[in-house]
């Protein structure tokens, strides 16, 4: 019996020490969760049911050079309503009229929204959407509405908002101007101006709010302030002109769909300054439409043809081998060099010609003969005096996928006994139609090479941040001698009878430059696939000139045409017509362009001087919107905007006392 009692309690003795040493472990286990790890559950539990979200800043607005908007940021809203916060006296007091109110701003019954109202109460829903994609002024008149106005604790009032990004212009140079695309990677880029200077000035700085998880998917914002203020991006004016732009979009529109041609780009450069004033590309679709697809004219590099013959005279000319009145043989338009032969459009040739004839015909033979004959010797010394020229190096655009041009050196793979013969009219060289334009204002230029610039300036409101300069690549790519006899022939070719773009002449105002017509597919010797690629690439008007322009046209129905003259030409003509007529020259362009300091002071000093002027209402028809809205905004007035351009109308007349009016509304045009 002994035993068994014994037994018994070793027994009790040895549940009731595995006993203690659970209770042990489960109070060591409650003092490490809440001493030490009570923190991170803490945080763990938090991260579950609150989370910190990012909230996107206003990017940037995009200008014209006269501050028509491009691109810009709208704020959408989205209003919810939180019915278990809201006092049941509340409720019944104010839901009425907040309905009616919704109902007259959105065009339906207040029936409707009582009945929403009543459910969300119901089903004590504290995330119920009541309206998406609310623009701003009707955010701020709802915030104002019967219960909304009590707050979200009080009124149930919440409010979340997107930025959405916006373009006046539409399809228009919309490539240009930028947009958001998915890339190969699957991954969100900007393209465009919009990303080039997305990061540096428009993107702006992010914000952070909290918010609270109250069901599956659904974040409700905590309090009333966010964490971390976003930064709004500063705006950039662009050097576009909108007019020029739309003469630019429609002329090649309208020459593509009547030669039924694959793509074409064109652009329009300001001679003394650089600046794009327009820049098109447009690509065919499947359905025979053309929209902007890719920016060919930065781009895409291709064998110039017929457009590099000016690149390879001026080396001739420089190294003084010939000169414009040199006569060459062309022997019946075919010129053999080696096992390959060199022909002319023209079946038989042109005979004897001189240099600056066989510039105004566009003879492939006598440009093969000029620098194959004079180069085959030291080939070194003609892609030297190319480079010198600066022909191999890209541009440096801001702007992503700047095309390589390509300029072979003796010696490198694909250099051969042909490749001066090729090279002096345009093949086994590879050009962006921007690359080729630059060249060809140099010329207009009278020799000074510039950067082609798509950026004016970076503003903060009404202060200027960043003005971007003229930059000079070259300040002399050849010789004054040189200069002056290419710009004759450059005029001679739309002059003079024979010249290829003689077709275009007009006598009521003067043109310069050169036609290009250079086959494409032609290494896969298929005449079905053998294509054209037609240029004509020049500046206007010829003796004072203020625009270079270029214009290229891809693979057009070989049916109808192909010659760069008749092609691209005719875009040409029709732009150069519209801008002049429209944009009278001006004999002088400043070249003392304001830093940013001196700006900012004279803008600073022109507001100062506005609020102490003006006591009533100023008069700002034909202002600039930018500017225009800068003024009024900085007079103490809320200003609202409708179109893009210059003022048009404004809401409150001119004289009406300051103190009177709290809003003012623009059209612009």
């Amino acid at each position: 019996m002994a035993i068994t009692e014994k037994n018994i309690m070793n027994r009790l003795y040895l549940i009731a020490g595995a006993l203690f040493v659970f209770s042990m472990a489960i109070m060591f286990r409650l003092a490490d969760i809440q001493m030490i790890k009570g923190e991170d559950y803490k945080e763990l539990a938090l991260n579950k049911t609150e989370k910190m979200f990012t909230i996107e800043p206003n990017r940037g607005n995009l200008y014209s050079h006269d501050g028509s908007l491009l691109a810009a940021s709208v704020p959408k809203y989205e209003i919810r309503f939180d019915a278990q916060t809201v006092s049941k006296a509340n409720f019944q007091k104010y839901v009425p009229a907040l309905a009616d109110s919704l109902g007259q701003l959105f065009k339906r019954p207040s029936s409707y929204y009582r009945q929403l109202f009543r459910k969300a109460r119901a089903n004590a829903n504290r995330y119920k959407l009541i309206a998406r994609n609310v623009d701003y002024l009707d955010y701020v008149r709802i915030k104002q509405f019967p219960l909304f106005e009590l707050g979200p604790y009080k009124g149930g009032f919440i409010e979340t908002h997107k930025v959405v990004r916006e373009y006046p212009l539409g399809k228009m140079a919309a490539r240009s101007i930028g947009y958001e695309r998915v890339d190969e990677n699957g991954y969100y880029t900007r393209v465009g101006l919009d990303g080039a200077f997305g990061e540096h000035y428009l993107r702006g700085k992010e914000g952070k709010r909290l918010k609270q998880k109250i069901a599956k998917g659904q974040w409700k914002p905590v309090g009333l302030d966010n964490i971390v203020e976003p930064q709004d991006g500063k705006d950039v004016v662009s050097t576009i002109d909108i007019n020029i732009q739309d003469i630019a979009h429609h002329a090649l529109l309208a020459q593509l769909e009547k030669y039924k041609a694959d793509h074409g780009s064109v652009v329009v450069m300001e001679t003394r300054t650089g600046e794009i004033k327009a820049i098109s590309n447009l690509g065919r679709t499947s359905h025979g439409k053309y929209y902007e697809k890719l920016n060919y004219a930065i781009g895409e590099s291709h064998e110039p043809g017929s457009t590099f013959k000016l690149m390879s005279l001026i080396a001739a000319l420089e190294d003084k081998v010939i000169d414009t009145s040199t006569v060459i043989d062309t022997e019946k338009g075919r010129f053999k060099v080696y096992d390959r032969v060199v022909r002319d459009s023209r079946w038989g040739g042109y005979g004897e010609i001189s240099v600056s004839e066989a510039f105004a015909v566009s003879s492939n033979t006598a440009f093969a003969k000029i620098i194959h004959n004079n180069y085959k010797e030291q080939p070194k010394r003609f892609v030297n005096r190319l480079m010198n020229m600066g022909l191999h190096k890209k541009l440096g655009l801001p702007i992503i996928g700047e095309g390589e041009p390509v300029l072979r050196y003796p010696g490198d793979k694909g250099w051969s006994g042909i490749s001066l013969a090729w090279m002096s009219h345009g093949y086994e060289v590879s050009m962006t139609p921007l690359q080729t334009l630059a060249f060809y204002n140099a010329i207009a230029n009278d020799g000074e090479y510039l950067k082609p610039r798509l950026i004016k300036a970076v503003r903060e409101g009404s202060k200027v941040v960043k003005q971007f300069e003229r930059e000079v690549i070259h300040p002399s790519i050849c010789s004054q001698e040189t200069v002056r006899k290419v710009q004759q022939l450059l005029k001679d070719v739309v002059e003079k009878d024979l010249g290829t773009g003689h077709d275009l002449f007009t006598d009521t105002f003067s043109m310069a430059g050169k036609t290009g017509t250079c086959q494409k597919n032609y290494v896969a010797k298929d005449p079905d696939k053998l294509a054209y690629i037609s240029s004509f690439v020049g500046y206007f008007p010829a003796d004072n000139p203020k625009y270079s322009c270029i214009v290229v046209i891809h693979e057009p129905d070989k049916s109808v045409g192909y010659y760069g003259a008749d092609v691209s030409g005719p875009v040409f003509k029709s732009m150069a017509q519209k801008i002049y007529t429209s944009s009278p020259v001006v004999d002088e362009v400043k070249k003392d362009i304001p830093g940013p300091q001196k700006l900012h002071e004279e803008y600073k000093q022109y507001f100062v001087q506005s609020q102490k002027k003006y006591k009533t209402v100023p008069n700002v028809k034909g202002m600039c919107g930018m500017d225009a809205i800068s003024l009024l905004e900085n007079l103490g007035l809320q200003v609202e905007v409708k179109g893009n351009g210059k003022v048009k109308n404004q809401s409150v007349d001119q004289g009406t006392a300051l103190g009177q009016v709290k809003k003012i509304v623009l059209e612009l045009s």
